[in-house]
């Protein structure tokens, strides 16, 4: 692992800039239904649309300065996927997706947090959105517990859900 690609470190993780061949990892971590139920399509992922969403990643980082990143364990092991990412004109979403069995070590609430500490830090802009399925009470809670406060429900591909904003000043939601 080359230092200038780890774009953030947490005690127990790194999420680093993904490499050209990192679609096999990425259709390995939406590859069974329980990894891609609350995401758009609800079905695992084929090797064309991990390529597409890597693809995908690196414009956003070469436009934006940030995207979802790859996420690594302490030990170099994958774990899955995190970051913020523009999602509609001048507003910004924070994702995160994580193999099956980094589940429940509260793995995705400690990317979530580095991530907003670092999207502040930055300032990117004064705050981020983030949604979850209606069932998808785990990432509510993660949500929750890095200080993210519930809004107006979003309608995404056909599904209403929860959405949730944080901002630079803490003040209430308006999303």
């Amino acid at each position: 692992m080359r230092e200038q690609r780890v774009i953030l470190k947490t005690p127990r993780l790194r999420l680093v800039m993904w490499d050209e061949g990192d679609a096999a990892l990425v259709q390995q971590l939406h590859s069974t239904m329980a990894t891609t139920r609350y995401l758009s399509g609800n079905a695992p992922w084929s090797l064309e649309k991990a390529e597409q969403r890597l693809r995908g990643w690196f414009e956003e980082q070469a436009r934006d300065g940030m995207t979802k990143y790859k996420l690594l364990a302490e030990d170099g092991s994958f774990v899955g996927r995190a970051g913020i990412s523009q999602f509609r004109s001048e507003q910004f979403e924070l994702g995160y997706s994580l193999r099956e069995e980094a589940w429940g070590k509260g793995l995705a609430t400690e990317a979530a947090g580095a991530l907003a500490d670092w999207f502040f830090e930055r300032q990117f802009a004064q705050g981020f959105i983030a949604f979850t399925h209606p069932e998808n009470i785990a990432s509510q809670r993660v949500l929750r517990k890095i200080g993210m406060r519930e809004c107006s429900p979003i309608l995404i591909d056909g599904v209403v859900g929860p959405a949730f904003e944080l901002t630079a000043d803490i003040q209430p939601a308006k999303c």
